[in-house]
């Protein structure tokens, strides 16, 4: 049965890190719209059919894509699989253009948590820190909500085994260090016994990303913090966006000292590719117009 092949697809490609929820969705039901057909093995037919059902091209073009690579995976034991045509579905997934927070909006976000009620509770020292840690460091939320008492160590924080199975550690700014040591002990006295950094001032137990989303939300509003001029709406995510654009912003001159620079931003952040720290150069114009200097000089080089 293809679903066998599937699930040994899944359990090797796990052994190896890979968390493959969202592939494991579409294998499984790509299996079962191929076993209806009566297919033991990838039908290039099948797969473009089922693909087909997609509701965008660049879904189609994700859907084919991820029978490809597993057709690929079973084809070295059992070359019967067939591999689908390239090109059949023309999508191409485009990122996110970013937000990208001026110092003083993040300045007044921090402040308007400074203000959430209720007054002398926990809850506005533990929003203020969590989204200043975000906007200093550039962790994930996922990474931030999953940090532990013991996690915060002299030389940073460790992140442990997060998006892509990587540890590293964070070095922290002393004015971070300041602000956490402070809000810690404000976490003493709430008398926590959960072992998460950030806790809800209510349950005392692990601050939930909802609650979190919905929270920065309604500081965004209060801030008065709206959308670019470009329709792109402030997103938790950004407030890391915003921080490795500063980091890049900081970049040396020197071209070998800019290498070394975007690798060390990579380890920082946590990227699996260095195409995922590139990226960033689109979204910081000095750097960009450095490069567009370079290449024109280049080409004049090459002319003349």
């Amino acid at each position: 049965m293809l679903i066998d092949s599937v699930n040994t697809y899944l359990s090797v490609r796990r052994r190896l890190g890979f968390k493959l929820k969202t592939v494991e969705r579409y294998l499984t039901s790509y299996a079962n719209f191929a076993s209806t057909s009566g297919d033991t093995h990838v039908v290039s037919k099948t797969a473009i059919e089922w693909a087909a059902q997609a509701s965008s091209e660049a879904a189609r073009a994700r859907c084919l894509g991820i029978v490809t690579r597993f057709s690929y995976f079973m084809r070295v034991e059992d070359d019967r699989h067939e591999l689908p045509p390239d090109k059949i579905f023309c999508g191409r997934w485009h990122r996110r253009t970013p937000y990208i927070f001026t110092d003083q909006e993040v300045m007044q976000l921090i402040l308007q948590a400074e203000r959430l009620a209720p007054t002398g509770s926990l809850r506005p020292h533990t929003y203020s820190t969590l989204f200043g840690l975000l906007a200093s460091t550039g962790l994930r939320i996922s990474e931030a909500l999953s940090l532990h008492l013991e996690d915060i160590r002299c030389e940073g924080l460790v992140i442990r085994e997060t998006k892509f199975k990587k540890s590293r550690i964070v070095p922290l700014h002393q004015t971070a260090v300041v602000v956490l040591d402070r809000y810690l002990k404000h976490r003493a006295r709430c008398g926590s016994s959960d072992n998460h950094v950030f806790v809800s001032h209510r349950e005392g137990t692990q601050l939930r990303y909802s609650n979190v989303a919905e929270t920065f939300q309604k500081l965004l509003r209060s801030a008065g913090i709206e959308a670019s001029s470009d329709g792109h709406s402030p997103r938790l995510h950004d407030l890391r966006h915003r921080f490795c654009i500063k980091a890049l912003e900081s970049c040396p001159d020197s071209r070998d000292r800019v290498t070394r620079h975007m690798l060390a931003i990579s380890t920082y952040m946590g990227h699996a590719r260095m195409e995922s720290t590139y990226w960033y150069l689109e979204s910081t114009p000095h750097l960009m117009n450095d490069i567009v200097r370079s290449c024109e000089l280049f080409m004049h080089l090459e002319v003349t």
